[in-house]
């Protein structure tokens, strides 16, 4: 039966005698384990988490939520498509699109880039490349004008200021007395943006898609529709309705067909890394195990006394278990405290660090993002500190059972 002496006891032998240092230092180490442990795998979630919302965003701010296009080539008539769209409630926008992979060339450098063709006025209904522009605007971009918006890193590679110009090589080739040659094209660089996103940044560029229409001599149609949905999440589903409503002579995708594989491949990761910082936290919990161990061999006294004095074998087990909560709780609780602290401040610890260290830990040209982001999810510390604890409670059991097996007369034989 429960009774608050054990919860005197318990917590007695929490605090230490002189010839009990030893033991306290094992159940301080016991404590800082778990609490280093949670705090660690609330500060990698949280960047995981941060990552996983970075990239979607990021990624998702460029590229488009489900795009149609023509079944067997050019999307001719796209207007004709806009009073179907209009009624479709999933759908917020949608924008044509002309798009190539094309060599650029300026000072002797050579690049290759995805080349875009928009249209001004629906571009930001679908994406938000407006709004990461540097230098320049998006209006910039007029039909006939030959202008193009490039990403910072493309333009400073090329060594290219807004206002001097960009020879552009494509794909198709002209027949001329001299043979057959590639086509280019001189461009005027009106502006640049930046998202933040290496291989937006440094392989993607915007011209107007009449321009575009006539590099590639594309005149016939577009190569597409972009869609931006109410509900990214709800794209697979959103994608087969209009398949089935728009007919076979158009192809309908989204944009889990292209980056599915990545989001999943995230996922995974962050499974694996919370598994393998768990056995952290569980190997700190069942240091609780030795704690205990050495605490009931230095009570052994104690506990018979307690014997003869009316207590039973389940009570002195509380006795021990109240103990080992207590140092995973507060473990628990330390190691949240912490890990929330460090996941809602992470964003400027690290360029702290990386200042005094004079190093970058995520260099742009490496990793998809350059910062280190963090999103805190309460559900995870809820977790992940329910874990910490409910581990240290089962590494409680076996100590706690071997205290209540101790026999009082034999323990107190020769006292």
């Amino acid at each position: 039966m429960f009774r608050p002496l054990i919860v005197y006891i318990g917590l007695r032998y929490t605090r230490a005698k002189r010839r009990t240092r030893f033991i306290s230092f094992i159940t301080l180490t016991s404590v800082l384990g778990i609490a280093l442990g949670v705090t660690a795998l609330i500060t990698v979630l949280s960047v995981m988490n941060g990552f996983e919302a970075e990239l979607r965003e990021r990624i998702l701010g460029m590229t488009a939520h489900a795009t149609i296009s023509g079944r067997d080539g050019p999307l001719r008539n796209w207007h004709s498509l806009e009073p179907l769209l209009a009624l479709q409630k999933p759908v917020q926008g949608w924008a044509p699109y002309i798009e190539g992979q094309v060599m650029l060339t300026a000072d002797r450098r050579v690049s290759g880039a995805m080349l875009r063709g928009v249209l001004v006025d629906f571009e930001p209904r679908v994406s938000e490349v407006a709004q990461h522009i540097e230098r320049g605007k998006l209006e910039a971009l007029k039909p006939g004008e030959f202008g193009m918006i490039m990403g910072e890193e493309l333009a400073q590679f090329l060594g290219l200021l807004p206002g001097e110009q960009v020879t552009v090589i494509t794909p198709q080739m002209n027949a001329t007395p001299a043979g057959v040659l590639p086509r280019l094209k001189r461009f005027t660089l009106v502006g640049t943006f930046k998202v933040g996103m290496y291989e937006y940044d440094r392989n993607l560029a915007l011209i107007h898609l009449d321009d575009a229409a006539k590099l590639f001599r594309g005149e016939e149609g577009v190569t597409g529709l972009r869609l931006k949905l109410d509900d990214l999440f709800q794209a697979p589903r959103v994608t087969r309705d209009l398949g089935k409503l728009l007919g076979s002579s158009f192809y309908v995708a989204d944009w889990t067909k292209a980056h599915d594989n990545f989001f999943r491949a995230v996922q995974t990761e962050k499974r694996v890394m919370f598994i393998i910082l768990l056995l952290i936290v569980a190997v700190a919990a069942f240091n609780i195990v030795s704690t205990l161990v050495m605490v009931v061999t230095d009570k052994r006294a104690d506990i018979a006394i307690l014997r003869t004095q009316g207590m039973t074998p389940a009570e002195v087990m509380g006795v021990f278990m109240v103990l080992g909560t207590v140092i995973g709780l507060f473990g628990a609780l330390l190691g949240a405290a912490g890990g929330i602290g460090l996941a809602l401040n992470v964003s400027s610890i690290v360029p702290w660090i990386e200042e005094q260290l004079q190093v970058k830990f995520m260099p742009g040209d490496v990793y998809y993002i350059s910062e280190l982001p963090s999103k805190l999810v309460w559900s995870d510390v809820l977790q992940i500190t329910g874990i910490a604890f409910v581990l240290s409670l089962l590494a409680t059991i076996y100590p706690a059972w071997q205290a209540a097996r101790i026999k009082p007369a034999e323990e107190l034989r020769y006292e």
